[in-house]
């Protein structure tokens, strides 16, 4: 069964977007929650990573912040 994966995004972010990137390589389909565009949506990432820093990448309820390059 294929993991869950949501990413919080910000549009312009090249993090994010490497990100993004990194998980089509890997044939990993990914909810994106875009926080530029869904604002309400902040206190989830907060809450999830204690900041606003994106992106936020949440796989089966582990959450890491940042993205440095490829797995």
């Amino acid at each position: 069964m294929p993991e869950k994966v949501t990413i919080y995004t910000k549009t312009g972010c090249p993090y994010c977007a490497a990100a993004k990137e990194d998980l089509k390589k890997r044939a990993v389909q990914y909810e994106e929650i875009n926080l530029t565009e869904n604002p309400k949506r902040i206190p989830e990432i907060v809450k999830l990573a204690g900041g606003r820093n994106v992106p936020v990448i949440v796989t089966e309820g582990s959450v890491s912040v940042g993205f440095a390059g490829g797995s």
